[in-house]
């Protein structure tokens, strides 16, 4: 009986000491666990925009009667990059657009994350909301003049460029070439580290044939004075993106990001955006259907579509790049 009850006390020790050593082993792998994830996750996953149904239609009024006026989250001249977010963003809005009516989503989104946001207007007249009309070189040159005026203000060395259609296209790669946006023989001295670009018209279009019929029929010219020569800059053929085209897609030391639909109905065919990289260069052409398929984005709603938007905030940070939330996103409207 004794024997017995000897052995039971040492199995009952045997099954406690057991019992410690797997609680503190499974204690050891929690805590290594909760601290693996603080690790990978350093820096909190950042919210998905908030776009609405009426985010586009409503700041299309406030571009007619704001023409001049600034979105939210722009142009605060006191802003000050930080070690998380070292270069500001320069967003450039489309042809007939102006900063106002094309930035109402990704302004205030981007100055949510933590950057300093500036969106100028470009290619039109003082109050007047059709802007980015003027003849492409004119307009990068004034692209080139606001971006030293933002790096000067801010303190930074280099910027990111943000556009959308012509502003993520011909003309911000005008600048980069042409205008001193990049030094060839010295890319570590570039005034700009990355362009992204949603519907970028980077090879021209045949607006959905409409651009192709106009040039047979040799109607170039007046569409350039009846609509603005930027029009006509982008047709495919024009002399702007035969210019462009010539020594290639990209200039060293530049990460290019291109975000297209396949329901784009102004930069036609789609894949006439996409870049090719060349010596230096890094480019990543995305067409948003292949990350979310319930995407029915059109040329005008990309600059609304907080699925893009989410894409655009991973380019800009790609080390801390998240998967995107997809969502639905209508065409015209976005969402």
């Amino acid at each position: 009986m004794a024997d017995r009850n000897v052995s039971r006390k040492q199995s009952n020790r045997r099954s406690t000491t057991w019992a410690r050593v797997c609680a503190g082993v499974a204690g050891l792998a929690l805590t290594l666990g909760f601290q693996g994830t603080a690790a990978a996750s350093d820096r909190p996953a950042p919210p998905p925009p908030k776009g609405r149904i009426l985010d586009l239609p409503l700041a299309g009024v406030g571009g007619l009667l704001h023409p001049d006026a600034p979105p939210a989250g722009a142009d605060d001249w006191n802003c000050k990059p930080t070690r998380e977010h070292p270069r500001p963003v320069v967003l450039l809005h489309g042809t007939f657009a102006n900063a106002y009516d094309n930035w109402g989503l990704m302004s205030p989104y981007l100055k949510q994350l933590g950057y300093c946001v500036f969106a100028p207007d470009y290619g039109g007249t003082p109050g007047n909301p059709i802007k980015a009309t003027a003849h492409v070189p004119v307009s990068a040159q004034q692209i080139a003049d606001y971006v030293d005026r933002v790096l000067k203000a801010t303190g930074a060395r280099q910027v990111d460029l943000v556009g959308h259609s012509q502003g993520g296209g011909p003309t911000p790669r005008w600048y980069l070439r042409f205008d001193g946006g990049t030094d060839s023989a010295h890319p570590e001295r570039n005034k700009v580290h990355s362009l992204i670009g949603l519907a970028p018209s980077n090879h021209g279009t045949t607006a959905d044939g409409v651009g192709t019929l106009v040039s047979r029929l040799g109607l170039r010219e007046p569409v350039g004075l009846l609509v603005g020569q930027a029009a006509k800059d982008q047709l495919v053929g024009s002399e702007v993106n035969t210019t462009l085209d010539r020594d290639g897609d990209t200039q060293s030391g530049v990460d290019y990001t291109v975000i297209a639909t396949r329901y784009d109905e102004v930069a036609t065919p789609y894949t006439n955006q996409f870049l090719k990289a060349g010596p230096g260069a890094t480019v990543k052409n995305i067409t948003i259907q292949d990350i979310c398929p319930r995407d029915l984005s059109d040329h005008v709603a990309m600059a609304y579509d907080s699925n893009a938007a989410q894409l655009v905030r991973n380019a800009l940070d790609p080390t801390h790049a998240q998967p995107v939330d997809c969502n639905l996103s209508l065409p015209v409207l976005g969402g």
